[in-house]
């Protein structure tokens, strides 16, 4: 900390520098723009940042300590030192056995955790020989259409050895209910299964719109699935509260942090109104960031997103634990800068994201492909990928101490700057009655839809450099190999389903869905039910259909 009398000494210098070096030179040269302004926030960036800047941070109150609250610097006291981040591609494409062998090979080219994606029709809910899922299947991610997919998925891949993050919402209590049923087929205590679904619906409504329930019931599964997962499954990730997907929908950084704890907050909330105890699930839930281009900014973004969240948990919902009040997250790579114009770039561009994310101090990190605003990542394009994130851990010396970027004085305003902006939006989301409110109203929409649309209007106007697309531009065709779903695998795969509901048991199948829709019509927590119809080889959209029997569908038009 400095005194008053420091202060006075670096303001006198400051004023002295200004007039005898910094204007002669302007008013020379000038400078290349009339103003600089953060990535998507348009904040003014000054041309210098001084103590001044951050007399009134208190260290010990505002930036501690490695896992100490307000955990600015990180939520582990060794962070990288005791262990790297995980390495965490994701992965899922076609059928269940493209998907394994994928699998496989990201795992023998040294990633250390599994991150699943499911096709769109997985997604909704619907089986591969729906109707909905015509032309669809296996494009996105993988087509789960029951237990014997997901075995295959996992064949020779013992779930005692990996962690495994699946990118499911609506449906996740059914993949959740797979994977589970996949490690007991194993052998392998529940206990010890590691993972993260992301079961964050709320930013369905907001960003994606892969929902399937109206709000009240699909908020119902996910608090049944805290309470089950806390006393069954205690060390797998039982949401992943999602900023990415609205800050790929337009957001500022800003905003993704608000948008995001607030929609944590709801899901607090609605536990907590369903008797549960936040010091009994709350170390089970997790985030999900993007990481941009502007990396001080990101890295700022991250600081500051922990530090708020042990703000919330403490301050308003009384949470004891040390682990209710830690933000972990996984980062992924910003998919939206990716560009099909010279698509070489892309490799830096997720590079310089990577390093922002490590800098922060993620927990687990997916860096996108350099093709994949083409296709789906070919296997080359997934190894660069991969590898780049193993010279960021191994060559360029930013896993080799904490946190440290703290104490310079622009990240450290910076970070002060987007707590108090995102502290203020979450204001106003309370203002208007909670998130599940702000969303209904289409609120929040607007407000990412505005920051999008400026953004967009500044690259259309040249007023924002896009390297490759409106500035350096060159003209020439990508020669790339584009990964490609074969026509012949959605075919494959209804046949497979037919095969599956040939030998199932079908009383059984039909007995464990009424058992279903009585849980979901009633106040017994649904995942046991779900369990028991997966193992009787019950479809994804078999099990979806039974509990829209009961909650119908969401339809934001009424």
């Amino acid at each position: 900390m400095f005194d008053e009398d420091d202060l006075q000494r670096i303001r006198s210098s400051r004023e002295e520098w200004e007039e005898e070096r910094l204007r002669p030179t302007l008013d020379r040269f000038g400078e290349r723009r009339e103003t600089f302004t953060t990535d998507t926030d348009g904040r003014e960036v000054a041309p210098l940042y001084t103590p001044e800047d951050v007399a009134e941070q208190d260290y010990l109150e505002d930036v501690g300590f490695p896992g100490e609250e307000p955990y600015t610097r990180g939520v582990y006291p060794t962070m990288y030192r005791g262990r790297l981040w995980t390495m965490r591609q994701y992965a899922g494409f076609g059928t269940a056995e493209e998907t394994n062998e994928r699998f496989h090979y990201l795992l023998d080219q040294g990633q250390t955790g599994l991150s699943m994606a499911f096709d769109l029709p997985t997604q909704m809910g619907y089986d591969s020989d729906d109707t909905m899922a015509a032309g669809e299947v296996g494009k996105s991610g993988v087509a789960i259409d029951s237990l014997h997919d997901m075995e295959t998925v996992f064949d020779g891949i013992p779930l005692d050895e990996v962690s495994t993050s699946m990118t499911i919402n609506a449906p996740a209590s059914v993949l959740l209910a797979m994977y589970i049923a996949v490690g007991d087929r194993q052998g392998v205590p529940r206990e010890e299964l590691r993972g993260t679904i992301q079961n964050d619906v709320l930013k369905e409504y907001i960003a994606r719109n892969t929902y399937i329930y109206p709000p009240e019931p699909s908020m119902r599964i996910i608090t049944d699935i805290f309470e089950f997962c806390a006393a069954e499954v205690p060390s797998f990730n039982t949401i992943s509260i999602s900023g990415y997907h609205i800050r790929e929908a337009g957001s500022s950084a800003a905003q993704e942090v608000a948008f995001t704890l607030a929609d944590g907050i709801e899901y607090v909330e609605a536990a907590v109104d369903a008797g549960l105890d936040v010091d009994e699930f709350a170390p089970q839930l997790s985030f999900f960031f993007a990481s941009y281009n502007n990396i001080l900014e990101e890295v700022a973004k991250f600081r500051a997103a922990r530090r708020m969240w042990a703000t919330i948990m403490e301050e308003r919902f009384g949470a004891e634990d040390p682990k209710s009040k830690q933000l972990k997250f996984h980062t992924q790579t910003a998919g939206s800068t990716l560009t099909a114009q010279q698509i070489e770039n892309n490799v830096v561009r997720v590079a310089y994201q990577a390093l922002a994310a490590v800098l922060g101090g993620t927990q687990s990190l997916h860096t996108n492909g350099k093709d994949e605003a083409l296709s789906l990542p070919t296997e080359k394009s997934v190894r660069t990928a991969l590898r780049t994130q193993q010279i960021l851990a191994h060559e360029s010396g930013a896993a080799d101490t904490i946190d440290p970027l703290a104490g310079s004085y622009y990240v450290e305003t910076l970070t002060d700057q987007l707590e108090a902006e995102a502290f203020d939006v979450i204001a106003e989301v309370d203002e208007r009655g909670g998130m599940l409110r702000a969303i209904e109203e289409q609120w929040v929409q607007r407000q990412i839809q505005d920051v999008a649309f400026d953004r967009q209007r500044e690259i259309d106007e040249g007023e924002r450099i896009i390297v490759g697309v409106n500035a350096f531009e060159a003209d020439e065709e990508p020669e790339e190999d584009i990964e490609e779903v074969d026509e012949e695998d959605e075919r494959r795969q209804r046949e497979r389903l037919a095969s599956v509901r040939e030998r199932r048991d079908e009383e059984e199948v039909a007995a464990t869905l009424d058992a279903l829709r009585n849980a979901a019509a009633g106040d017994e927590n649904v995942m046991p039910r779900i369990i028991d119809a997966v193992k009787a080889y019950a479809t994804t959209g078999e099990i979806c259909d039974a509990m829209r029997d009961v909650f119908g569908e969401y339809n934001p038009g009424l």
